[in-house]
């Protein structure tokens, strides 16, 4: 059975950083692409960042293009979400999210998933 462990999240200063990470039991994550979104109370599910199964081309929303790293750590089993400069828009309930699939494309729609994460709170206030 596929199990997720994300962890990281917290709360921060605007402008502070966090490095969220999911670690997948259950299956190899280099087989899948691992998305990460977030859902805030009262808006709809977002993709943040995704990670294909082939190559190094991630994907990322706007809004987070320049502060948000996502990276794989194969050894580990773990994908890892670098947040920096972050703004109390980024506060929301993070999940990480898997589909196997191999592909150098992944998706920031949450409908292309299908193995979700129970979810790590991030909280940005001052």
């Amino acid at each position: 059975q596929v199990q997720f462990v994300e962890s990281g999240g917290g709360l921060v200063q605007p402008g502070g950083s966090l490095k969220l990470s999911c670690t997948v039991f259950g299956f190899a994550a280099d087989d899948y692409a691992i998305g990460w979104f977030r859902q805030a109370p009262g808006k709809e599910r977002e993709g943040v960042s995704c990670s294909p199964s082939i190559g190094k081309r991630p994907e990322y929303r706007d809004s987070v293009k320049g502060r948000f790293t996502i990276s794989r750590d194969s050894a580990k089993n773990t994908v890892y979400l670098q947040m920096d400069s972050l703004k109390p828009e980024d506060t929301a309930l993070y999940h990480c999210a898997a589909v196997r699939i191999q592909s150098a494309m992944c998706s920031l729609f949450s409908s292309w998933y299908d193995q979700w994460g129970q979810g790590t709170q991030v909280t940005v206030s001052s």
